[in-house]
């Protein structure tokens, strides 16, 4: 069985599904795959706000700079210029869709700050904003007759020219559609379309500890990688420095515009160490603040520090931080009144598939938006609500892009080859599931023992070598048994976690969020790092 569009979308976030609307508008065909119910996105559990310039006492230099030192050096900035100015555009676009931003008692936006920024520019809607900014979207989409969306439809590959004639050019390669799995009922369908935008979000579920719903498993970066295109910057691992510590392990994000209505944070002897780490203190871009926080449990041997909001009173935090309040009371925290245990967690891939500034990648009909693409606005270490911005900026700029591509397409009347339907092998032992739990969590502790925080070239060797005995075992796996989307997550986040260290032990410096012990410094030139298929 086999259906087909203008264009497929992979993901129903930000990045998909504003994508979709700016297309669909166009009077183009679009099918959303989401592997799971269409409000299961990163964006869902976004808290602190989308960052863009829309104060008198703002602008875009000082934005574009703020952007640039918290990456670190490793910025493109014709794209951190271009993303930053065509931000207040987007935001504007997204009121349309439906979403009402928080207003302050003069009318204006009710701007936060958050860490890195010179500025309060962060919209917000309290500490619910990618909710609401999904809920707008979906309202949206649902509104469009020219979109269908298909929820728990997992896309396990993308069907290229190349992979149905394997002496094809790679130049002449080019998107053909996907195959993605029915997880109700595990049928394999096609999807036909001469265009695939990757809107997956993340990888956090590569790490044993992360803020990340258990969508974020690598799936897009994955794809493109198995189908031959550019990734870039993988080690660039974002940790979050405040996710909400609990024995159970996991862990809920505690936004960064707490501290930036005044929290600090302090070690378990009270003392507020990050005023003698960096001048803005608790306010520092991330990368540092995460570090302050892993340094100061290694030297004491506990297990979390504490974030003190006490300074602000009851009713304004349960106003203003409705759902961190309620989090914090489920344990028997109030915000008001006491200390709160907070740790670093597995956050944001600030690499990703490499993307123009047009969400093009290497391979002709592929796209990619969102926390899957590396457009080279994060650098080294992505600033605080650009994500985000990033996204919605750059399902747009695709948009323009696709419409062109789609012409060019039907000016060309290239014929379009069969589509094998696809094979099931079948069967296998159950008995044998077991292998996925148990390399599901081996891997996850193996990442976040020797692919962390702080880094050694022995422990990413080490990790290397686990990566590759578990990829065997899932590899083989994957041929024998019948395909199910706890397989194919597994089989992608390994896909990711190799492409992380392969990354990580290019890079022979601490740069960002890649910090590594046995070269502390960094090069007078900062480089991408980049892996390509051969």
């Amino acid at each position: 069985m086999s259906q087909s569009f203008d264009v497929l979308v992979i993901g129903s976030g930000i990045a998909g599904l504003s994508f979709a609307l700016d297309v669909a508008k166009r009077g183009r065909s679009v099918a959303i795959l989401t592997k799971k119910d269409k409000a299961d996105s990163s964006t869902n559990w976004a808290q602190g706000g989308l960052a863009a310039v829309t104060a008198l006492t703002d602008d875009f230099p000082a934005h574009v700079r703020d952007t640039l030192a918290a990456g670190d050096g490793l910025c493109d900035p014709k794209v951190v210029r271009a993303i930053v100015r065509d931000g207040p555009e987007c935001v504007r676009e997204l009121a349309e869709w439906g979403v009402r931003f928080s207003r302050g008692p003069g009318g204006g936006y009710e701007l936060g700050r958050e860490g890195g920024h010179g500025a309060r520019r962060i919209l917000h809607v309290k500490d619910m904003t990618g909710r609401i900014i999904e809920e707008a979207l979906l309202k949206a989409v649902a509104r469009e007759p020219r979109i269908a969306l298909f929820e728990h439809f997992f896309a396990i590959d993308v069907i290229t020219r190349r992979k149905l004639a394997p002496r094809t050019p790679r130049g002449g390669d080019r998107v053909l559609g996907v195959h993605a799995l029915d997880v109700r009922d595990g049928r394999v369908l096609t999807f036909r379309a001469p265009v695939v935008m990757l809107a997956t979000g993340g990888a956090g579920q590569v790490y044993l500890y992360t803020t990340n719903p258990d969508i974020a498993t690598g799936d897009g970066v994955a794809m493109a990688w198995r189908a031959g295109v550019e990734v870039r910057n993988m080690e660039f691992i974002q940790f979050h420095p405040t996710a909400l510590y609990s024995a159970t392990g996991r862990r809920f994000l505690i936004s960064e515009a707490l501290r930036g209505e005044g929290a600090v944070l302090r070690n378990l002897a009270g003392e507020a160490f990050m005023r003698g780490v960096h001048p803005l203190a608790d306010l520092a871009p991330r990368d540092i603040v995460a570090r302050a926080i892993d340094a100061e449990m290694k030297k004491s041997g506990a297990a979390h520090v504490w974030l003190d909001i006490r300074h602000r009173n009851e009713a304004w935090l349960r106003r203003r931080f409705p759902q961190i309040f309620a989090a914090c009371r489920a344990l028997g925290l109030n915000l008001a009144r006491d200390l709160i245990p907070v740790v670093p967690a597995a956050h944001y891939v600030c690499g990703g598939v490499a993307t123009t500034i047009a969400a093009e990648t290497s391979l002709s009909g592929l796209y990619a938006c969102g926390e899957v693409a590396c457009t080279g606005l994060h650098g080294a270490n992505r600033l605080a609500s650009n994500s985000l911005l990033e996204a919605v900026v750059m399902a747009r700029r695709g948009a323009d892009s696709v419409d062109r591509y789609l012409r060019a397409v039907a000016r060309a009347r290239a014929p379009v080859p069969d589509i094998p339907v696809w094979v099931d092998l079948g069967g296998g032992d159950t008995d044998e599931r077991v292998v996925i739990s148990h390399n599901w969590d081996e891997l996850r502790r193996t990442m976040w023992d020797y692919v962390g925080i702080m880094r050694t070239t022995k422990r990413l060797e080490r990790a290397r070598h686990r990566i590759a005995n578990l990829s065997r075992e899932i590899q083989d796996y994957y041929w024998n048994f019948s395909v199910d989307a706890r397989l194919l997550e597994l089989r992608n986040l390994l896909q990711v976690a190799g492409l992380i260290v392969d990354c990580a032990l290019q890079r022979k410096e601490s740069r960002g969020l890649h910090a590594i012990a046995d070269h502390p410094r960094k090069l007078r030139t900062a480089r991408d790092s980049r892996l390509v298929k051969k």
